[in-house]
């Protein structure tokens, strides 16, 4: 039983905890940013570079430009915003400088309640984790 432990441990190393820390916040204010209708901040968990991958609605566009003006246009509105909800299912580290996080959305508003899931790779840039691929559906 102990060596377990010891594997354990060897397997969550501190900066791994760290890391996801640092992954669930970033998302954390991207769901805050969108609760308060500022859809320029919640792009600010996304790598700002064209090379950012957005898979959504049959759909693949590239770049942080394209992914915000689309943003734009599908959510003219606080009311067409609703209330963003965000349930991690796993946050997996794939190495010190990449991890896949899966998880489910929701949009509370007052005509419906649109959900779907996502799967999204982030990838430490210089001291911070950003979104470089997101499929959401």
């Amino acid at each position: 039983m102990r060596w377990l432990l010891v594997l354990i441990g060897l397997l969550i190393s501190p900066l791994t905890l760290a890391s996801e820390a640092d992954i669930r916040a970033v998302l954390a204010q991207q769901q805050a940013a969108w609760n308060r209708a500022d859809i320029e901040g919640y792009m600010q968990g996304y790598w700002h570079s064209e090379q950012l991958r957005f898979v959504s609605s049959g759909k693949i566009k590239y770049g942080w430009d394209n992914t915000l003006k689309g943003y734009q246009a599908r959510y003219p509105d606080a009311a067409t915003m609703g209330k963003l909800l965000f349930e991690l299912e796993t946050v997996q580290m794939l190495s010190e400088d990449a991890a896949l996080v899966v998880g489910r959305w929701q949009l509370l508003r007052k005509k419906d309640q649109p959900a779907g899931e996502f799967t999204l790779i982030f990838k430490k840039i210089g001291d911070d984790w950003r979104i470089v691929h997101d499929h959401t559906s």
